[in-house]
C-alpha cells in the first residue's frame, strides 16, 4: 500500500524551504498536452500565477489542488502531483466530482488505485511515460512496502489493479482503460 509523504515538507535548519527534488514540473512539459489529457476526462486545468496560492491543495504548495472538475496548479507544480490529483477526480462519478474540494479520497483502496492511475496517465502524455512518473513519485517522497513506486506498480498492487479494472479505468494487460 502506498503512503504519500513529501520530501519537500522538511525544511533545513535555516528555516528556508527545502529545494524540490529533481522531478518534472509543469513548466518542463507541454501544457497543451496536459490540458488536453484532463479535458478527455471531463476535467479542466486552471493554471495559477507563479507564487500565488494554489486553491484546493491538500499537501500545500507547490502540490496541485482540486475543486470540482478543476485541477489547480502552478508552473512549479510537479507533474506527478497534477496527475495524482486528476486521477482522484477521474475515479469519481461526475456527481461526486462536483462536490470535491481539496480532499478527494474516501478510501485506502481508492488511494492505492489512484497511484497506479497517475502512472497510466503519464503514458498518455507524449514523451513522459509511466516510468518517469513512478521515478518522480519516489524522488518526491512517496513510500511503498516494496521500496519503490515501480515495484508497487509491478508486484504489489493486485487489488488496486482489480479496483481500476472493475471501473473500466484499466485493462487486464495494465493499460489505461476505455473509461479513463
Amino acid at each position: 500500500m502506498p503512503m504519500k509523504t513529501l520530501a519537500a515538507e522538511a525544511a533545513p535548519a535555516n528555516g528556508q524551504p527545502a529545494p524540490p527534488p529533481d522531478v518534472l514540473l509543469l513548466r518542463d512539459v507541454n501544457l497543451d498536452d496536459v490540458a488536453a489529457l484532463l479535458q478527455r476526462h471531463g476535467l479542466r486545468l486552471a493554471l495559477v500565477a507563479d507564487h500565488a496560492a494554489i486553491p484546493g491543495t491538500y499537501w500545500g504548495e507547490p502540490e496541485a489542488g482540486v475543486i470540482g472538475h478543476v485541477v489547480h496548479a502552478r508552473r512549479d507544480t510537479p507533474l506527478h502531483s497534477l496527475l495524482h490529483e486528476a486521477a482522484h477526480l477521474i475515479v469519481l462519478p461526475a456527481e461526486r466530482r462536483a462536490a470535491v474540494h481539496t480532499d478527494a479520497t474516501d478510501s485506502i483502496e481508492e488511494e492505492d488505485a489512484v497511484c497506479l492511475l497517475q502512472a497510466l496517465l503519464g503514458d498518455a502524455l507524449p514523451a513522459i511515460g509511466r516510468a518517469r512518473v513512478l521515478a518522480d513519485m519516489d524522488a518526491w517522497g512517496y513510500t511503498f512496502r516494496l521500496g519503490s513506486a515501480a515495484a508497487y506498480y509491478e508486484h504489489d498492487a493486485d487489488s488496486a489493479w482489480s479496483w481500476l479494472a472493475t471501473r473500466g479505468l484499466a485493462t487486464a494487460d495494465r493499460r489505461l482503460g476505455p473509461a479513463a
